[in-house]
């Protein structure tokens, strides 16, 4: 096979991006992931300033935590019964609302934390709404064998913008200020709003159950009673919940490589870049058809990247190590997002996109609690290295001990 054959084989399929709503869709999330990026770094950074206090900057996470469960699932259920376009204005209205008050209180010089987390609470609201709905449009405007590439093309725009917008943010706070990477995040998320404004009427399809209690159980009861559905969700819990390591960086920065800072941004930093790489060269990924299979093989992949990470004692080894890990990742999202997105049926997407949201959230937070409660007890290696075998083994136990699952095919 020719070199210019094999490149395009593997290169990220862009096909999608021949469908104009898509193709909106896809440049308004690449230019305000950006402006996202920047708002996190900032974020942390203001409350540290106003506080010094660790444990006020951890409580970001359940500023954000909190919203996106509750309107994560409630969302999914309002997707499902509502005109999807008009769901995402709003949502993608409350997110915006909430960086421009970001920005003024930054503006203002108020200096008040709990001010911040409303803010973060505010636009968590709006990811949460917007996210499912988002997933569940998905399959509306592609072709079902288009769905994997544009998935793949959605990760791509996701871990460039985690690479680029804390870089860019970094940038503005130590030249400017909080308020230039604020108003960098309010100006750059006018593009997504302005793809959204262009999407079709995309009124619900199917069976129409009214938003509330009843339609976020049945959509978590059909996830229960669907075996390919349920374990794609737990395989995820087990790659997050085992192996997620973040919680011990700076514990790794200071034992082993000094304290240097710029270790913990390369550290910080590692999956982020995997997940590019990971993402440029996915066109093959939508050509695999037994993705139950194949998806517990690449999560038992980032168990034991993440436990060779463990073991090494050169930054740059670590870091090769966590990117092997990011591409394991983001090959992994694509297919439970593609699998999540063509199993179901339209009625129940937005719900199992909820669904899908609170676990994507929830898996990491809970993985960094994991981390830090066997490091304390085990030590460091033992947290790290341990967390990864026990994913690698857990997840082959687990996810191939279901037939229905093991045998999945993706063109069935």
């Amino acid at each position: 096979m020719a070199f210019g054959q094999l490149v395009k084989r593997h290169i990220v399929d862009t096909r999608p991006l021949g469908v104009p709503a898509y193709r909106r869709l896809w440049l308004g999330q690449a230019v305000s992931h950006v402006g996202v990026g920047a708002t996190v770094v900032a974020v942390g950074q203001q409350v540290w300033d106003l506080t010094h206090s660790s444990f006020y900057v951890g409580l970001l996470g359940m500023a954000n935590l909190i919203p996106l469960i509750v309107f994560g699932l409630w969302g999914g259920a309002v997707a499902d019964a509502v005109d999807r376009r008009k769901l995402l204005i709003a949502g993608s209205l409350i997110a915006w609302v909430s960086t421009l008050f970001i920005l003024v209180q930054a503006l203002l010089g108020l200096g008040n934390v709990y001010l911040i987390f409303a803010a973060v609470a505010l636009n968590s609201t709006g990811f949460a709404i917007t996210g499912p709905t988002r997933g569940a449009i998905i399959p509306r405007i592609l072709e079902p064998e288009l769905v994997p590439a544009a998935n793949a093309l959605n990760s791509l725009v996701y871990s460039i913008g985690a690479v680029v917008g804390p870089m860019l943010g970094g940038v503005a706070l130590a030249n400017v200020g909080f308020a230039a990477a604020y108003a960098m995040d309010a100006l750059l998320f006018s593009a997504s709003l302005y793809a959204v404004l262009r999407l079709p009427s995309l009124p619900p399809l199917g069976e129409v159950i009214r938003p509330g209690a009843r339609a976020v159980i049945e959509g978590l009861s059909f996830i229960v009673r669907t075996p390919v559905l349920l374990m794609s969700f737990v395989v995820d819990i087990i790659a997050m919940v085992f192996a997620m390591p973040r919680a011990l960086f700076p514990q790794l920065t200071a034992e082993r490589f000094g304290g240097d800072l710029t270790a913990l941004g390369w550290l910080t930093s590692a999956m982020a870049i995997g997940a590019v790489a990971g993402a440029l060269f996915s066109g093959w990924v939508g050509r695999v058809s037994r993705q139950g299979v194949a998806l517990v093989a690449v999560i038992a992949v980032w168990g034991l990247a993440v436990a060779a990470a463990g073991l090494a004692n050169e930054l740059w080894l670590v870091v090769v190590f966590m990117a092997v890990g990011g591409v394991a990742d983001v090959i992994s999202s694509v297919w439970r997002q593609s699998i999540l997105q063509l199993y179901a049926p339209d009625e129940m997407r937005g719900r199992l996109q909820g669904a899908f949201m609170v676990v994507v959230a929830g898996g990491p937070r809970l993985g960094e609690l994991r981390a830090g409660a066997t490091a304390t007890a085990f030590g460091l290696t033992g947290a790290w290295v341990g967390g990864g075998l026990a994913c690698a083994v857990t997840v082959l136990v687990v996810g191939l001990s279901v037939s229905g699952f093991r045998n999945y095919r993706a063109r069935q």
